[in-house]
């Protein structure tokens, strides 16, 4: 009997050691089913793609992650599954999603190399433009160089450039990649000057209204959007030039494909059926030409 009891004993521990790792490790898909409820991670303060609305969210990015979750309620025949809103910072936003605090990142970022280390991503949502905002006082010089105004012309022409740009401060947000192209930059072109970080879109723009830096480097919808309503927007000005382009996405857990197969054909469906173009006029003020062109690239067949 005491044999039989250890046996029996042993065989359960054998299937409790075999499923916890299931359990810990449960799909996206099946947690939310367990659940009832899909998570969304936004960033709060990044309008028009994602921004605070009650207990809520609403942008471009919550709208497409809402489209989303109505493909993840059909596949898992859940009709009362309930939306969560989950706000996260920029230091906790791939965190959140690799250890399933929320299901999805619907806030755009690019998928470097470093970040696919702990997450996956969607096909791009959105084409990210780098574009920098000064004084409209600012030197003339300058703004030549900001703008492209200076003739390619070998070492005539970096001499220019390191001209303009030397004995400036320029700033941008804290550990993004537009720090790293910035650094990049001023060491190829051998240009002397300071570069100081801020901790996001609004804070930099105000330390360039302030007079405490030349100019500043950030995403250009974002910059867009704020100078509408910024206290100092009379006397900045967001330059017309777009010094890099990136695709961004939305993060997903690493180890899920069957969910990024679902977000990617609901993506997909949104960009055939000219919804994710709705949302751009919605929220962005609109699309360029370029824009089309890519949303055909990006929706897979």
């Amino acid at each position: 009997m005491n044999v039989q009891r250890i046996k029996a004993t042993h065989l359960l521990l054998a299937s409790l050691l075999a499923v916890g790792p299931v359990v810990a490790d449960a799909s996206t898909l099946e947690r939310v089913r367990t659940s009832n409820t899909f998570t969304l991670g936004y960033l709060p303060d990044l309008a028009p793609f994602s921004a605070q609305a009650g207990d809520k969210a609403s942008g471009y990015a919550i709208e497409l992650c809402l489209k989303i979750a109505d493909h993840v309620k059909a596949e898992l025949g859940l009709p009362d599954m309930q939306v969560r809103y989950q706000p996260v910072s920029v230091d906790d936003e791939m965190t959140a999603v690799s250890t399933g605090k929320v299901d999805i990142l619907c806030t755009p970022t690019p998928p470097t190399l470093a970040r696919r280390k702990h997450v996956s991503y969607s096909i791009p949502v959105y084409t990210a433009g780098l574009s920098v905002v000064v004084r409209k006082d600012a030197p003339e010089t300058l703004l030549n160089v900001l703008n492209g105004n200076v003739a390619r012309t070998g070492p005539t022409w970096r001499a220019t450039v390191n001209h303009g740009l030397s004995d400036q401060t320029y700033a941008t947000i804290a550990g993004g990649i537009t720090e790293a192209w910035i650094r990049q930059q001023m060491r190829l072109l051998g240009v002397v000057a300071t570069l100081i970080t801020a901790k996001n879109i609004e804070a930099g723009v105000n330390l360039v209204a302030e007079g405490k830096a030349d100019a500043f480097f950030a995403e250009r919808m974002l910059l867009s959007n704020l100078l509408v309503t910024h206290p100092s927007t009379a006397k900045l000005v967001l330059l017309d030039r777009v010094f890099e382009y990136s695709p961004t996405a939305m993060a997903v857990d690493r180890d899920d494909e069957n969910f990024r197969l679902l977000v990617d054909t609901a993506l997909s469906e949104m960009y055939k059926s000219g919804e994710i173009e709705q949302a751009c006029n919605t929220y962005l003020g609109g699309i360029s030409d370029m824009a089309k062109k890519l949303f055909k690239l990006y929706a897979i067949p």
